[in-house]
Order: C-alpha cells, then sequence, then structure tokens
C-alpha cells in the first residue's frame, strides 16, 4: 500500500519535493476541513461534474498536488496550464482539447496555476468555457482574488481557503520523507532539534521544507545523524531566510494595516513588531515614514500636536541618514505616536522586535487586524476576533518597549 506522498521509485536526480508528491488523496497532508469525511471537496468528488473552484493559500500547501488529485480520482482528463508561460492561445488549445475528451465521453479539469497572473483579457477567454461547462476549471492562486482575479470569473467559481501546514502536519511530511523509499530512505537520521529547527525554518511551506532537507544533505552528503548544531551550520551556509512578502501582494496590506491599527490602538509592542516586519522584507521606508504623517494628523492629531511634528522628523532623520540606521528612528516616531508621549527604550524596542522577527519568521497576522474590504474577506473573518491579541500566536505576552519611569 503506498504511504504519504509515495510515488513509484524515480531517480534520485529528480528533487525531492516531486519524488514525493501525494498519490491519493488520502496522502494529502492537512486541511481536513476541506478534504475531510465531512469536506466539500469528498461531496463534489461524487457529483456528476465537478465545479470551478479556486484554490487560493500560501506556497507549498498542496495545490497542484490536489487538482491533480481530484482528477485522477474522478478519472476525469487534467489539462495544466501556467500563468507565467500561458495565454489565450493557449486556453484556446485547451478548450478544443477538452472538445476533443467531450466528444469520447469523458469530462476535463482545466488547472491554471497562478491564475492571478493572467490578465483580464485571459480571464475574460476562460468565462464562457466555464459558463458552458466545457471543462471545470480549478485555479490556483497565492493572492487574495478579491483583487486579482475578475469579479465576472470570481462569481462563477467557489473560493477555498488553504491555510499553512501547521507542525503536526509538516512533522508528518518530515517522518516520512525520511524514510519513504522515494524520499531519503531511512539512510539517515535527525534529532527532534534538528527537524524542528527545519519545520520553523519552512514558514508553513511543505515543499519549502523539502527543499531545505534535501539541500542540507546535498551540503554534507557524508554525514549520517543531524543535530540541531550542524543542522544550523549548514542553514547558515546557505544565506538568510526570505521572508514571504510582496509590496503588491494581500500580505502587504496586512501588515501595513496591522502595524496601523497596532498605534491606534496603543500597543508599543505590535507596532515596533510589525515595523520589524516590514523593513526586514523589504518594505519601502519612505513608505512607512508616509503612513506614520497620515496617522499622526489623522489618529493622533490636536490631542498631541507634537505626533506630526515627530513623524515629519522621522522621515527627515531618514532622508539624512538613511536604513539601517534610520529603522531607530522610525520606531521613535511609532512608539510616540501609539503612546503620545516620548521615551529612550525605542532603540531596544526595535531591535528587540528584529531579533523577535529574524528567530520565529513571518507568523501569521491575527485575523483581527487584518483589513476587511470586501464582502469575501468578511466572510473568511478578517476583522474579527479578540481585539486584545494584536501580536501573532506564541507571542501575546511578549514586551518589546520597555519605558523607563519618565519624571
Amino acid at each position: 500500500m503506498d504511504d504519504l506522498f509515495s510515488v513509484a521509485k524515480k531517480p534520485e536526480s529528480e528533487p525531492l519535493a516531486h519524488r514525493l508528491r501525494p498519490k491519493r488523496l488520502e496522502d494529502w497532508v492537512g486541511h481536513e476541513k476541506v478534504l475531510g469525511p465531512k469536506g466539500m471537496i469528498r461531496t463534489w468528488l461524487k457529483a456528476p461534474r465537478f465545479p470551478s473552484i479556486l484554490l487560493w493559500g500560501p506556497p507549498g500547501v498542496g495545490k497542484t498536488s490536489l487538482a491533480m488529485l481530484i482528477a485522477e480520482n474522478r478519472g476525469d482528463a487534467f489539462i495544466q496550464l501556467s500563468a507565467v508561460s500561458s495565454g489565450v492561445k493557449d486556453i484556446k488549445e485547451a478548450a478544443d482539447q477538452a472538445r476533443g475528451y467531450q466528444r469520447l465521453g469523458r469530462q476535463t479539469i482545466l488547472f491554471f496555476d497562478e491564475i492571478h497572473r493572467l490578465n483580464k483579457s485571459q480571464q475574460d477567454s476562460l468565462l464562457p468555457h466555464v459558463e458552458n461547462g466545457l471543462f471545470s476549471l480549478i485555479g490556483a492562486t497565492t493572492e487574495n482574488p478579491s483583487f486579482e482575479v475578475n469579479a465576472a470569473l470570481l462569481s462563477r467559481m467557489r473560493v477555498i481557503r488553504l491555510d499553512r501546514l501547521n507542525e503536526k502536519s509538516l512533522v508528518d511530511v518530515f517522518n516520512r520523507a525520511v524514510t519513504n523509499e522515494s524520499g531519503l530512505a531511512a539512510r539517515l537520521e535527525f534529532t527532534d532539534e534538528a527537524r524542528d529547527l527545519l519545520i520553523q525554518q519552512s514558514e508553513g511551506d511543505a515543499r519549502r521544507l523539502l527543499t531545505l532537507l534535501e539541500s542540507i544533505v546535498m551540503l554534507k552528503p557524508e554525514e549520517t545523524c543531524f543535530d540541531e548544531g550542524t543542522t544550523k551550520d549548514l542553514l547558515a551556509q546557505m544565506g538568510d531566510r526570505i521572508l514571504p512578502y510582496d509590496k503588491a501582494s494581500e500580505e502587504h496590506y496586512n501588515i501595513i494595516s496591522a502595524f496601523i491599527k497596532s498605534m491606534r490602538a496603543s500597543d508599543p509592542d505590535a507596532a515596533v513588531y510589525y515595523l520589524a516586519r516590514m523593513l526586514e522584507s523589504g518594505e519601502d521606508p519612505m513608505f512607512i515614514a508616509r503612513r506614520m504623517i497620515v496617522f499622526a494628523s489623522e489618529d493622533v492629531g490636536n490631542a498631541d500636536p507634537r505626533g506630526l511634528l515627530m513623524a515629519i522628523a522621522a522621515k527627515e532623520a531618514l532622508e539624512c541618514v538613511g536604513l539601517p540606521e534610520a529603522r531607530i528612528n522610525l520606531a521613535h516616531a511609532a512608539v510616540s505616536l501609539a503612546l503620545a508621549k516620548k521615551d529612550r527604550a525605542v532603540y531596544d524596542a526595535i531591535n528587540a522586535a528584529m531579533s523577535e522577527v529574524q528567530e520565529t519568521g513571518a507568523l501569521p497576522v491575527p485575523m483581527v487586524l487584518r483589513n476587511a474590504v470586501t464582502s469575501l474577506m468578511r466572510a473568511e473573518g478578517y476583522g474579527k476576533g479578540d481585539p486584545e491579541k494584536r501580536l501573532p500566536e506564541g507571542l501575546h505576552q511578549t514586551v518589546f518597549y520597555r519605558p523607563k519611569k519618565i519624571t
């Protein structure tokens, strides 16, 4: 019987993540609400026609694998396209293929990876085929479909949100990868600490976890047992970790929303934490300065007119000294705007927050801080939750800003 992620034996020259792609629905880890016994996909698998769906989630959670497994489970033809390399011509060719399968009495699933990258005319070219049922469209996107997918196409699809894989699922992926014959075939041992370090670095991404695992083995092929120290050294050789962040993505809006709402809530710890997230991820520091200038008038105003002066001074300091030193000036303004008073603990606060980001990575923004600007986002629970828990899970008791007593 096949195991989790087991496949027919393939050459070791292929990437580990590719060799361990799941072959059965039972092998697809996580997402019980989607694929569990009472999950919506389980129900749709038995329907006369599979509906068009949009799989929305971060990288490495199994969107492509799920689409392939759906087609295989139903016995439908499977056509795969990527928005990076496909256009209207490719969509027309896929439609012709689907008509051929239709004449043979077979339904077709068209999987479109990174569907958010299609322009409007390309997305529009999919509409008539989805409308008349020529094929069932399964789109995959890492971006918020409210912003990236045409309303006409979105209205014809069911949106399924996939979250980052939790630690339990990643442990399952890791343990099977080091024992599966198509993986590392039990020829290596990892301490629990080494395994947990790799899982932490993977950011909830199974593909990234397997890539990291394969990379450290390649860096030290003679090693048979990896402990935490060895693993940490090998990860350091691979370069700095890159936080998932895109200035045009939903995460950009989540982080800036969290930053503003944290200052609005007079929470200096959350404010410097999200400032550190933006700086560490490569956000334009002038964008942050402009947002604080707006905030100073909009949310502090005449309650403390010095707030605007502080925000402008931070912008001028940024222009004068630049990063990385100006991180202290930006933090100074953020904390001052949050508390409407000044102190010398800002330097320690921003450094502590940046150290936290470097150590724990891009922890998910709590739903209560996400900006619910569309009906879909409100339905997904954006803006809801405990308003007192503004820091990510696991950091609720963390204090970054420790003010000294001002006499």
